[in-house]
């Protein structure tokens, strides 16, 4: 009779499992997703900030981290005399795992486990954004709260109200966050909790089953996999106790979804945010034209090594000495029209064109982390979405041309310069990646933006826009995650 007891209650599980899934996947995941791209942005506002103020410096190797999994940043103490310099690091450190888990991390229910959930967590709490005060007995919430009381002094309104709005939402984002993790947490559970049941504590007698007992025949079933000794317990308690029914009911009843149309929520979406994520994005592309720029000068020098006759070199020498501008170099660069089909020949002034780099690379670099950012936070989405559409098509033009220019110097040089010739086709690529990234997030704003306004037109208001919100009767309290 308990045998069959208990395989009733395991398909009683498994399927409200499976509902429980197909509640996160529509519903809360979604909400993750926007909640994350909240917390990110706001922090990345007032860490350009900081960044500005000096109150830092910049990472010179914060561009080259390569992310493949979530890793919480260095959170321990550190002395008064490294505080920059710990800084810098850390949050520069801290700004990467944030974009790797808002633009690469795959927030799937198949894919999350309780490890990932809890690198995640990890994250979001590395900082203490609702409690950010200087008496914090954690180390970077302290420091933080110091860099943000200092990145107040002496600026103006519209960078006061950024630092305020920041802190605002990430406080919000914060409490969103943990509790789509709390529900998520609570998923993992209880699945990890089926499986060692289906698997190890199967055909076990209430003497059989014991810690030591499941510890030891886990490996061989259930190769890879934790031992959870806080899951295991309750297992134990939940099947095998006196209690056993009431603590089944509550489980169940923990995880079964609930169609609630009353308190049904739509998921705020922060259109502004979408738009200045896709500007930062562009501006991240300055680290590549400055490197692009790198080998250009060498490129060029290569190809100005040729053989000179005596009068070029009197001239170059006059030039030198009178501290003339640089004689012009004109290129005839080739590309593809791709609206036609057809290749264009088109004159290039060497000099003139790098200059234009610099500036472009100036402007980018404020669009990422100075006052031309600040600026356009400032404004409304209309604005914000014209200057994104204009710095995608100058990107996309300036690319282009350098992949024009770089076919000109590999088949114009000396053939015996030619191994010397650098190429920068990596450097295109990244470029290329920048522009449609943010090509995306302008679609994705658009698309967004025309729903939204298609269901005002049809009527709809504000509170059902979205379909009915299920939610679980125990989204109260935060649970722990389980320590192996």
């Amino acid at each position: 009779m308990a045998e069959i007891t208990q395989n009733s209650y395991i398909d009683t599980l498994q399927q409200v499992l499976e509902d429980r899934k197909s509640w996160l996947e529509s519903v809360e995941l979604g909400k993750l997703k926007e909640d994350l791209r909240t917390f990110h942005s706001s922090f990345a506002s007032l860490y350009n900030i900081y960044l500005k103020k000096k109150l830092i410096n910049e990472d010179p190797y914060k561009q080259e981290a390569k992310i493949s999994e979530i890793e919480v940043p260095d959170a321990t103490s550190f002395p008064e005399a490294k505080r920059i310099e710990q800084l810098t690091i850390r949050l520069a450190n801290y700004d990467n795992q944030l974009d790797f888990l808002v633009n690469f991390y795959q927030l799937g229910v198949d894919f999350l486990n309780l490890d990932r959930i809890k690198r995640v967590v990890g994250l979001i709490r590395y900082i203490d954004w609702i409690n950010l005060t200087p008496d914090s007995q954690n180390a970077m919430t302290k420091a933080v709260s110091h860099l943000t009381t200092q990145s107040k002094t002496g600026v103006d309104s519209l960078s006061l109200r950024i630092i305020g709005e920041s802190q605002t939402r990430l406080t919000r984002s914060t409490n969103a966050i943990m509790k789509t993790i709390k529900a998520l947490s609570t998923y993992y559970r209880e699945k990890y909790k089926l499986e060692v049941r289906k698997n190890v504590i199967g055909g076990m007698s209430a003497n059989d089953a014991t810690l030591e007992n499941i510890r030891r025949k886990m490996p061989s079933v259930m190769p890879g996999q934790p031992f959870y000794k806080e899951l295991i317990e309750e297992i134990i308690k939940e099947d095998f106790s006196e209690n056993s029914v009431d603590l089944r009911d509550t489980v169940l009843n923990s995880l079964r979804v609930v169609d609630d149309k009353p308190k049904a929520a739509k998921v705020v979406i922060d259109f502004k945010l979408i738009l200045l994520d896709g500007i930062q994005v562009i501006g991240n592309a300055a680290n590549v034209l400055e490197e692009i720029i790198s080998k250009l000068d060498e490129n060029q020098n290569i190809m100005e090594s040729k053989k000179k006759t005596f009068l070029e070199k009197l001239k170059e020498l006059i030039r030198q000495i009178t501290n003339a501008e640089p004689e012009e170099i004109i290129y005839t660069v080739e590309y593809l029209d791709e609206t036609k089909g057809v290749p264009v020949k088109e004159k290039l002034n060497f000099h003139q064109f790098r200059d234009d780099l610099d500036k472009r690379i100036r402007i980018l670099t404020s669009l990422n982390k100075g006052s031309a950012y600040l600026k356009l936070a400032a404004m409304a989405e209309d604005q914000i979405i014209s200057y994104l559409e204009r710095y995608i098509k100058e990107m996309q033009t300036l690319h282009r041309t350098l992949s024009a220019l770089d076919d000109f110097f590999k088949s114009n040089v000396e053939p015996t310069d030619r191994e010397k010739i650098k190429g920068v086709k990596p450097e295109l690529s990244a470029l290329k990646n920048s522009f449609v990234k943010a090509n995306q997030l302008r679609y994705e704003y658009s698309a967004q933006k025309e729903t939204e306004e298609q269901m005002k037109r049809l009527g709809v208001n504000n509170a059902s826009l979205t379909p009915s919100v299920a939610v679980s009767p125990t989204e109260t309290s935060a649970e722990p995650l389980p320590e192996s």
